[in-house]
């Protein structure tokens, strides 16, 4: 929504002169807030954690999976990064790879690239392919005697290179996933919140039918305000609390964060900002695909709304 938008500052400055720093105190914003961001979500997702950030989203998504599941291990796609807490340093590759390594309890899957990839544009089903690396994975871990947790992906892989997965093949993942005992997480902490255009969150690309089964979300939730979210199912949420160990965190959900939060929502829509990234999106793809025309270094031009990757190349055939 733009840095300072007035709207957000106004929602800050005014709940800042009644702020309250502990959110033991109950607020009225804190489920205004959940209740406006359910609309945006499938209603199987109607359980809401407030956190500070992405990576704290991200660590606790994780613990969701690993409680519902009683499992551990995590299948991620190469080149991921999902935070900077030491849980999600390691189920990263593009950071453990030049730190201490892969756990056992990490497995990597192929990123879904059709453009650069195992499996290319000219693969007759490169959607089954793709999916049949993960389903390899989880039959080699239950051979070794692990047990899959979660299977933990950004919607639209970001540092791994803005991919934009096929069609079908988050279904195709989440069925052997689940097949396996395990739980599937949406990260969109870059995508989420309208930017894909067409769509409020990028999972929804794939289609009405896929339905992730935790959603975690970061960045552009505040506006740059420290603000993150989870959000998941009651089935998962029940078997979280059911440990007794209730989850608490001084200043996730704080009336301040929440009216900012509030805020995005409403410049979202008056705004028309959705609408907006689609079309900006399109004009600038329309350029790059012209400029792809004229350039041999350009190999591949992909996007949805202002989510876009340039592949710059050295050689067209290989």
């Amino acid at each position: 929504v733009g840095h300072c938008h007035p709207d957000i500052v106004k929602a800050a400055h005014e709940q800042n002169l009644l702020l309250n720093t502990n959110s033991r105190f109950l607020h009225d914003n804190l489920v205004d807030y959940a209740e406006r961001l359910s609309k945006t979500l499938p209603e199987k997702l109607c359980i809401f954690y407030f956190l500070n950030s992405g990576s704290e989203a991200n660590d606790l998504a994780l613990r969701l999976a690993r409680q519902y599941t009683r499992h551990e291990d995590v299948i991620v796609l190469d080149h991921a990064y999902h935070g900077h807490l030491t849980s999600l340093i390691d189920i990263s590759p593009y950071k453990f790879r030049n730190l201490e390594g892969q756990k056992e309890w990490v497995h990597v899957a192929p990123v879904p690239d059709t453009f650069r990839g195992l499996y290319r544009e000219d693969h007759e089903d490169s959607v089954t392919a793709y999916a049949d690396e993960v389903k390899n994975i989880i039959e080699h871990a239950h051979k070794r005697g692990r047990k899959i947790a979660a299977f933990f992906v950004e919607s639209l892989p970001s540092v791994g290179g803005q991919i934009i997965p096929p069609a079908g093949y988050f279904q195709k993942v989440a069925q052997h996933v689940h097949k396996a005992g395990g739980v599937f997480i949406a990260d969109e902490i870059q995508v989420g919140f309208g930017r894909v255009g067409k769509h409020f969150w990028a999972f929804q690309l794939q289609g009405e039918d896929f339905i992730p089964d935790i959603v975690t979300m970061g960045k552009p939730i505040g506006n740059g305000h420290p603000l993150a979210c989870v959000a998941t199912t009651k089935e998962i949420a029940e078997a979280f609390a059911a440990t007794g160990v209730e989850y608490f965190n001084t200043f996730g959900g704080n009336p301040v964060s929440c009216a900012i939060g509030l805020a995005v929502l409403d410049v979202i829509e008056k705004e028309q900002l959705q609408a907006h990234a689609t079309e900006v999106g399109n004009f600038l793809m329309k350029l790059l695909k012209e400029q792809q025309i004229k350039h041999p270094i350009i190999g591949d031009v992909r996007g949805c709304g202002l989510f876009i990757g340039v592949d710059l190349i050295k050689d067209q055939a290989e």
